[in-house]
């Protein structure tokens, strides 16, 4: 089927048709960079980088845009706390950020722009909606002026009216609308400030945005992306000033991921509550779990998260190493070494009966992403694969042929080319993860497996069903092969 996309702007799903042909601008809001990273953080980055994937799978060339905010009042609050300045606060959180998009293999970025590096088009845009009328200057600052813009309120279909009286919004004697917002902030002493027109100041929030897609995908783009919660006001006023300023339609698709939850709570750095720092949870969880959690479900919906979700899906992942260890065995060859296809391709089964049922999972997988980029759905086959492949696998030990051994190959191929476009198993895990313990951890267990071996060889079965319980007790498996014995830890 065609690739459809649900646009929260149209509210229904639609067939994506990019504005030029073969080639995709897409943006996505990136973080206000005043505290480390939390799990919340990486929801769309993650998200966003498997849309790309998929994208360039079909064949696009994809331009994906990520902005920074750094400089905001919680930033400036945040800098007076510690007791540093707004730059260096915002350069060493951004570090932490992309340290955490590297962990979780967001690499798909191509231009992540800083707000204090754009003031210049940010005070073009401003200057350009107060000669077209839709904004105005009051005692240093600048305001939009919502009751000007007649489709106000389209993107979160409600009305104007409905959308201010339901809004957090700061009474003001220097606006003339309680819903007019900044586009350009005078500073006070001691702030971040920059020359302007109206004096020394700084940009608000929305218009940073604005500034920055058209910079790098023009004024008018296919896909904006950013978590629900940013609807309204954020990409409602967005969208509102970019239109009024030029005259066009700004993004053709809106695509809003749901949030992350912990106990039922939003997961936000306003409850602190709930939050989580990636620094913490990859010291705990390897980078593919956390990434199959953020995938583990449609996008537009909330993801659940605490730590034993996380342990199951550990636990889950298990069989995908176990796989890629059984073809290690049976071919010397690793399934990271796989070079996959880069372009969607029909897959070539010859009456193989391995790729004929691989052939039905794969398929039911791209028609998942081809239905909204239904991770969820994706992920569900993803499993079907690697158990059909294990069980192949069970076929193949001992005195397996060549044509055999090549027809395992090409479907872990398989495995290979759709786990890539979720951007799973990209990297060879370490051989003791952190979810498995320390260093000695491996060790010891291979001593346990060897003493079990030779007390079976000794025909003292007692003692060594003993060992394999206590350790299966343990979360430990024993599996006894034709070669010999190995452990897991489940």
């Amino acid at each position: 089927m065609p690739l459809r996309i649900y646009s929260t702007l149209t509210q229904s799903k639609i067939p994506f048709q990019p504005l030029n042909p073969g080639k995709v601008g897409m943006y996505v809001c990136g973080p206000t960079v005043y505290s480390p990273s939390h799990i919340g953080h990486m929801v769309g980055p993650v998200i966003f980088d498997t849309i790309k994937r998929y994208l360039v799978y079909l064949g696009f060339e994809v331009n994906w845009v990520v902005n920074i905010t750094d400089v905001d009042d919680k930033l400036i609050v945040q800098a007076q706390k510690d007791g540093t300045t707004v730059k260096a606060l915002a350069e060493e959180v951004t570090r932490d950020y992309l340290r955490c998009l590297d962990a979780l293999g967001v690499t798909g970025i191509d231009h992540m722009p800083r707000a204090t590096e754009h003031i210049q088009e940010i005070i073009g845009i401003t200057q350009g909606l107060i000669a077209r009328g839709f904004a105005y200057e009051s005692k240093g600052d600048v305001y939009f002026d919502v009751t000007k813009a007649s489709e106000y309120g389209k993107l979160s279909h409600r009305d104007p009216e409905e959308l201010l009286a339901g809004a957090r919004i700061e009474p003001s004697a220097i606006k003339r609308h309680p819903g007019d917002f900044a586009l350009w902030k005078s500073s006070k002493p001691g702030e971040p400030a920059w020359p302007s027109p109206w004096g020394p100041g700084r940009p608000g929030w929305h218009i940073e945005c604005s500034a920055m897609s058209m910079k790098y995908l023009g004024q008018q783009f296919d896909i904006h992306g950013g978590g629900l919660d940013l609807v309204f006001p954020h990409h409602e006023n967005e969208l509102v000033q970019s239109e009024s300023y030029t005259g066009v339609p700004f993004a053709n698709y809106w695509m809003h991921n749901g949030l992350l939850t912990k106990d039922g709570r939003k997961i936000s750095k306003s409850d602190p509550g709930t939050i989580v720092l990636m620094s913490d949870l990859l010291k705990a969880h390897a980078p593919d779990t956390i990434r199959a959690l953020l995938l583990s479900s449609h996008y537009r919906r909330p993801i659940d998260f605490g730590p034993n979700r996380l342990t199951e899906i550990g636990r889950g992942l298990r069989s995908f190493e176990r796989a890629f260890e059984r073809f290690s065995e049976s071919t010397g060859e690793s399934f990271f070494d796989l070079v996959p296809p880069g372009r969607r391709q029909e897959l070539k089964i010859a009456g193989s009966g391995l790729l004929a049922e691989l052939s039905q999972h794969r398929q039911r997988f791209l028609d998942a992403m081809d239905d909204d980029f239904n991770t969820g759905g994706a992920i569900g086959e993803l499993y079907e694969i690697v158990h059909v492949l294990n069980r192949h696998a069970d076929t193949l030990e001992g005195t397996a042929g060549n044509e055999m051994k090549d027809e395992y190959r090409r479907g872990m191929l398989v495995l290979r080319e759709v786990s890539s476009i979720l951007g799973l198993f990209l990297r060879k895990p370490s051989s003791v993860s952190a979810s498995q313990g320390d260093s000695k951890v491996g060790p010891l267990l291979d001593l346990l497996v060897e003493l079990r071996g030779r007390l079976r060889k000794e025909k003292n079965f007692a003692l060594s069903d003993e060992i394999r319980n206590r350790l299966t007790a343990l979360g430990v498996t024993i599996e006894d092969r034709s070669e010999g014995s190995r452990w897991r830890i489940e």
